[in-house]
């Protein structure tokens, strides 16, 4: 099973090693990443134009992420981001075993990267959701660039799909895919649905969950399974969000 994950806005500092483009999974998106990282250092050079990237307002932490650039040392994904969904994980206290685990099985919609695992070595950067890089709308980019080769690599694999909708802008799977939803109050909720993502992948590495059926079997402290819904490839898990 292969896990599908949106990163956060909000990075870690602090690193390990130089950051590669090719050392990214699948070296086939090199050319496209390389490109894109490209635009994305000319623009950095412009107040402007990195404000709208960043979507900060603040003249200090603006031309704190211009000087970092793609240039920090890299460290893994999952501890790079720090949103609500990560938190909730809090990778840093799971075992070897486990964060294993998620390095090697989910993998996370970078803005700027594209997909990648969680696993991959990556610098501290900004650029806001929905932000194009240059003139280049950076969902629609890689998905033309990289939805084939997601479709191949995730052909055997049984697909959960934890990512916000918007996220779908980069990729949909073409073959049968898991997705979750959650409700509180009769209402369908934003804020609390990272939390929750975060915990469910929590539980799901902490029993190295092996498919859909494994993951469905594990109690999740909060949620209560409500209803499945499936529609043509897309299976929907509804749970409702306990007091």
């Amino acid at each position: 099973m292969k896990i599908l994950l949106a990163p956060s806005e909000t990075k870690s500092t602090g690193g390990t090693i130089p950051f590669s483009l090719t050392e990214l999974w699948n070296n086939e998106l090199f050319e496209a990443r390389f490109k894109l990282a490209q635009i994305y250092l000319e623009e950095l050079k412009d107040d402007a134009r990195s404000k709208q990237m960043f979507g900060l307002k603040k003249p200090g932490e603006i031309a704190y992420y211009q000087s970092v650039g793609l240039h920090s040392l890299a460290t893994k994904a999952m501890k790079r981001y720090t949103g609500v969904a990560f938190d909730y994980l809090n990778y840093s206290s799971l075992n070897d075993k486990q964060q294993k685990y998620i390095d090697e099985n989910v993998i996370i919609f970078s803005n700027l990267f594209g997909p990648i695992m969680a696993g991959d070595l990556i610098p501290e950067y900004r650029l806001a959701q929905g932000s194009k890089v240059g003139e280049l709308e950076v969902d629609k980019y890689y998905h033309a660039n990289s939805a084939k080769l997601l479709d191949e690599y995730l052909a055997d694999e049984e697909i959960l799909d934890i990512r916000a909708g918007y996220y779908d802008r980069f990729y949909v799977p073409s073959r049968a895919y898991t997705t979750l939803k959650f409700v509180k109050d009769g209402k369908v909720v934003s804020h609390w649905a990272k939390a929750y993502r975060g915990k469910v992948l929590r539980e799901i590495a902490k029993a190295g969950a092996k498919n859909i059926e494994g993951f469905m079997a594990l109690p999740i402290e909060g949620l209560s399974l409500s209803e499945i819904q499936t529609r043509k490839n897309k299976t929907e898990i509804i749970y409702i969000i306990g007091e």
